[in-house]
């Protein structure tokens, strides 16, 4: 049996999760998700616990046992906490501003580009070379930060581009001087 999908989520006051058919509300202080269950999981909501079992014990229901546990295990800790990641931005003359709904990002190409922030995710620049990615969607917070990592990633032999604060560069030496 999984190991992850066994363990039970105990819901924090303040939090309330309910559940009909396949369908799962989660809502927090920070706000409301959604998700439905795959098939062959059920959920059982007791006392504030919550388990997760599976109907079968094929391959593919073995796998979604631990997702299912795992996506609603963040679904609660996002609407109680909420999810962050930090961006650094490296480089000369390299900087972010905010305006709006639309970040400004300027990283050495001869037009700053334009990333616009959706819904549901809020992008907090404290200094021009320092962001921080926030929302109560742990998988959206993510791949919001990594869009924004992807439109200049850290290059090795100078180290300058987008990188998560806590990321560490390998460097490469360049040319020896002959």
């Amino acid at each position: 049996m999984s190991r992850i999908g066994r363990r039970a989520i105990s819901v924090p006051t303040g939090v309330e999760l309910t559940s009909q058919g396949r369908s799962v509300r989660v809502k927090g202080p920070k706000g409301e998700l959604k998700w439905d269950i795959p098939l062959g999981i059920v959920l059982k909501l007791d006392n504030g616990q919550v388990t997760f079992e599976r109907q079968k014990n094929d391959k593919q229901t073995r796998a979604l046992h631990g997702l299912s546990r795992a996506h609603v295990n963040n679904m609660v800790s996002g609407v109680a906490q909420g999810f962050s990641k930090s961006l650094r931005i490296e480089g000369v003359g390299y900087r972010a501003a905010l305006k709006g709904k639309i970040l400004e990002i300027s990283v050495g190409f001869s037009n700053p580009v334009k990333f616009q922030i959706p819904t549901g995710v809020e992008v907090v620049v404290e200094e021009p070379t320092l962001l921080h990615v926030k929302g109560i969607d742990k998988q959206q917070v993510g791949q919001v930060a990594a869009k924004i990592r992807e439109t200049r990633p850290p290059e090795p032999y100078k180290g300058k581009g987008i990188r998560y604060s806590d990321e560490k560069v390998r460097r490469k030496a360049g040319k020896a001087a002959a």
